[in-house]
């Protein structure tokens, strides 16, 4: 019985590095700096969402993707952001947070896409390509999570690339990079068999307007 216990416990520390490998080195050069993604050419910028406080505003880490996805906005890398996060519920709305913030920095509401059901990272990925129709998309996040977003981008057959949201020291960083571990290797096999989303829904074309968006959240409650 120790003997199985042991192989078991062999094979998945062999799947769970491998599969974080797999992950890392095959995004890590498609990660690049504001300069280099701002001749991209992009259909869109997909910021991930974070948690909010319960006053509506973003958390520190959400605030930080943020700002990375404005400024490439502004940069030029895309003419559209997808602001693609969890509202599960009617209490809790990150997307609406993350469209408040954008257009309090300048960026016109026509032009942000709300993703009212990106409610995990592969997801995001998923629905950018199945719902929102999107070919090439430029990534803001931390780089920790951007090697797993960009993995699920291409394995899905998105082009992708990513710029890190890297603008500060977060407290509970440790945390972050342990739970990455088996996310990683989770969204490794999601990949490897194409998991709908949870919810897909009609298509909505990046060519119209984001404020048709604003009220999708009831196909995610």
């Amino acid at each position: 019985m120790l003997a199985v216990i042991l192989a078991i416990a062999i094979v998945a520390v062999v799947v769970v590095a491998g599969t974080n490998f797999a992950t890392i080195s095959q995004t890590k050069n498609d990660i690049v700096t504001p300069e280099q993604a701002a001749s991209y050419e992009g259909d869109a910028i997909v910021v991930l969402g974070a948690s909010v406080f319960a006053d509506g505003t973003p958390s520190r880490i959400l605030q930080d993707r943020l700002d990375d996805g404005i400024d490439l906005y502004f940069a030029g890398a895309a003419p559209k952001i997808i602001m693609s996060g969890d509202n599960s519920t009617v209490a809790y709305n990150e997307v609406k947070a993350m469209k408040d913030y954008a257009i309090s920095r300048g960026v016109p509401s026509e032009d942000i896409f709300c993703d009212h059901a990106g409610f995990s990272t592969y997801e995001s990925m998923y629905r950018a390509k199945h719902v929102f129709g999107a070919q090439r998309i430029i990534v803001a996040t931390q780089t920790y999570h951007l090697y797993r977003a960009l993995y699920a981008a291409h394995g899905l057959g998105l082009e992708a690339i990513g710029v890190p949201s890297d603008y500060r020291d977060y407290q509970n960083q440790p945390i972050y990079d342990l739970r990455e571990i088996p996310a990683r290797t989770k969204d490794f096999f999601k990949v490897l068999l194409e998991v709908p989303s949870t919810f897909v829904g009609d298509p909505i074309s990046l060519s119209q307007s984001g404020d048709i968006t604003e009220g999708e959240e009831e196909q995610s409650n």
